[in-house]
């Protein structure tokens, strides 16, 4: 300790000294009112985290380091403060908000400006950030004209928050806030909960960025659904997609085929690109923050939201949070590429990069690796990317290089091995006047010796021909005799011959068409379609419809009034069927409970692209029935992947309501 006022933590690694050492002034000056005392700075810290363990591994320890340093010092310099109970993490599911990084450690200690006690300066990380990271660094904003900061609200499972969420399950809890799967008891359906205290110094800037989300309403965003400080609460309501998994599950086996990690990387630029352009940032954009649904399309958790629960702040302008959220997509096609993170540290079950390979392409760590998407990803990761190429800082210009990519073409699936037949003993079968050989692939083909020549098959067919013309002209002269033998008898006196009648041959084609035998169409998946409302409905009943069971239903919300074609009455609900690959569609049937009138529907070449996120008018009417039970037939068959099921008419339910109720869904080809 030189002066008394700072601690320097001395670690081996040369390379990385002056790094530390800026660190440690740093969070000495923000989280040290008065000088240190020396046996307190040469003490080692219990809570501090470990300069070799890898930060992914330790999340708790970051949280606890950075919420010790947010809190407050006590109004007497001579009372102890009281210490805080160490968080705990959990990762078991896709749908938990990404663990620290250092830079966010620093948010956490630069947000606290009242003065604070002395403590331990906590060990640096031994590994060197490279300043192209792309989570977001220290912003000194905050001040004390904030909220004070308070711990996370304690909640358990089957607590009521707001009237209407139950919690059910804690996915992840900090000192700062926690997050809950929970059910929404109004609509039953699940959703994803984020608590935090009201006091907080955050609260504020989480409520702001979780209504600007909410406004986003783009579907490749997990939605934003509720927003609300309640008395000493704040809390955050999202969408929940039970089936999805994130971008570092997809990794746990190994890297992406050039196809799969092109469709990843398009997608997610787009859907940015798309944000931006309506004022929003990600700021936060990480493997955990990527879903991919069954269906293969990616859609993009946390926007705003993560930023501001883990207490970073906006970039300064607009081009600072492009070139951020620009970084953290090629950071992302980086990973996917190579099953690495584009860092020094381990993060997200992936391993980091050695210091020898900072500011190297894909295509230099692992080999193999596409070269278009290589060079793609390390112009958006760095900004001096390898030899000499133009970076790429904003996602609009990413957009356009992606689209600028040669084709990636999808890879062949593999067919399943052939098995031969089984060979037959023809001995022991009866023996057939013509016999019918079945060629046996299990014998090897007979030596070009043996294969009998062109005139020897001509031969062949010449005696075919002869034998079946013999065979005509024999049958030809027995039927004429027959004819004259039975004239003959007619002429002879004294006897009566009955004339034959003729027959009508049972045999003979008929002029009617041979009917239709409908063959059932297995349904992939189902998915809600509500462009006119502000949610999907009872994603969680969806697999109901094409389970086989008539007793099992999906439910539509409880609407006060009917559709309507005007508003302020939406126009209509419904189902998007998804058959897995197009299909030739003759009928379809359809369950309800109550009178319901609904149409069938197909989308054109536009509403194709994204089936889940076109309009109603996109799509085109193909038949119109009402009843308990309908059966859409088609004139001729219609060649398909995708059905949509657009209710107009709901049945009232025994609370005065209106809800549609579908109980079965079943496709004929």
């Amino acid at each position: 300790m030189a002066d008394g006022t700072k601690a320097v933590v001395d670690t081996s690694a040369a390379d990385a000294a002056a790094d530390e050492a800026a660190l440690a002034a740093a969070i000495d000056e923000l989280g040290s009112g008065k000088a240190a005392p020396a046996d307190a700075a040469d003490a080692p810290s219990a809570d501090a985290p470990s300069a070799n363990a890898p930060e992914a591994d330790d999340e708790t320890d970051d949280e606890a380091a950075a919420e010790a340093d947010e809190s407050p010092a006590a109004d007497d310099a001579d009372t102890p403060a009281e210490p805080r109970p160490e968080a705990s993490v959990s990762e078991e599911t896709s749908e938990i908000t990404a663990p620290l990084s250092v830079q966010e450690i620093a948010a956490e200690l630069a947000a606290g400006s009242a003065p604070k006690k002395p403590a331990p300066a906590p060990e640096p990380a031994a590994a060197k950030r490279r300043p192209t990271d792309p989570q977001p660094t220290v912003d000194p904003r905050d001040t004390a004209t904030l909220p004070r900061t308070l711990p996370a609200p304690m909640r358990h499972s089957g607590d009521m928050i707001g009237h209407r969420y139950r919690l059910e399950e804690c996915i992840s809890q900090t000192e700062t806030f926690s997050s809950w799967r929970a059910v929404d008891e109004k609509l039953r359906r699940a959703v994803g909960v984020h608590l935090m205290a009201s006091g907080h110094q955050r609260a504020r800037k989480v409520l702001a960025a979780a209504k600007s989300a909410a406004l986003l309403g783009d579907p490749r965003f997990v939605q934003v659904l509720d927003a609300v400080q309640e008395g000493e609460l704040v809390y955050v309501v999202r969408e929940w997609l039970p089936r999805a998994s994130d971008l570092a599950k997809l990794l746990v086996n190994g890297p992406m085929e050039p196809h799969e990690a092109y469709q990843m990387v398009r997608q997610v630029a787009d859907a940015v690109a798309a944000a931006h352009r309506r004022g929003q940032a990600h700021l936060r954009l990480t493997p955990r923050c990527v879903l991919r649904t069954d269906s293969g399309q990616y859609r993009i958790n946390g926007i705003a939201v993560d930023a501001a629960l883990r207490g970073l702040p906006a970039e300064d302008s607009d081009e600072d949070a492009q070139r951020t959220d620009t970084r953290a997509i090629g950071a992302l096609l980086f990973t996917a590429l190579t099953h690495r993170w584009p860092y020094p540290e381990d993060r997200y079950d992936l391993q980091g990069l050695p210091k020898g390979l900072q500011n190297a392409a894909p295509d230099q760590v692992r080999a193999g690796v596409h070269k278009g998407l290589s060079e793609l990803a390390a112009r958006a990761l760095f900004d001096h990317p390898p030899h000499h190429a133009e970076p790429i800082t904003t996602p609009e210009e990413l957009v356009r290089a992606i689209a600028r990519l040669p084709k990636i073409r999808q890879p062949e699936p593999e067919l399943p091995a052939f098995q031969a037949p089984p060979r037959h003993n023809t001995h022991a079968l009866p023996t057939a006047p013509n016999p019918t050989r079945v060629a046996d692939t299990t014998v090897s083909p007979l030596p070009p010796s043996s294969r009998p020549t062109a005139s020897r098959r001509t031969k062949r067919r010449l005696r075919r021909v002869v034998k079946a013309t013999a065979w005509t002209i024999a049958l030809g002269a027995i039927g004429v005799a027959s004819w004259q033998f039975v004239g003959s008898l007619r002429n002879t006196p004294g006897q009566t011959v009955a004339t034959p009648q003729p027959t009508v041959s049972t045999t003979a084609p008929s002029a009617q068409p041979t009917a239709h035998t409908p063959v059932p169409i297995q349904i992939k998946e189902a998915f809600s379609y509500n462009p006119r409302g502000d949610s999907p409905e009872s994603l969680w009943l969806l697999p109901k419809v094409f389970d086989g069971d008539p007793n099992t239903a999906w439910v539509t919300k409880t609407y006060n009034d009917p559709f309507g074609p005007k508003p302020p009455f939406k126009d209509g609900t419904g189902l998007l069927i998804d058959l897995g690959s197009a299909q030739s569609v003759s009928s379809v049937n359809v369950q309800f409970t109550g009178t319901t009138t609904a149409e069938l529907r197909v989308p054109n070449a536009q509403a194709a692209v994204s089936p889940q996120g076109a309009q109603p008018e996109a799509y085109n009417v193909l038949d119109k029935q009402s009843g308990s039970t309908v059966d859409f037939t088609l004139s001729s068959p219609t060649n398909t992947r995708y059905l949509l099921i657009w209710l107009t008419s709901l049945p009232k339910d025994t609370g005065g309501g209106y809800r549609g109720v579908v109980n079965e869904v079943k496709v004929f080809g």
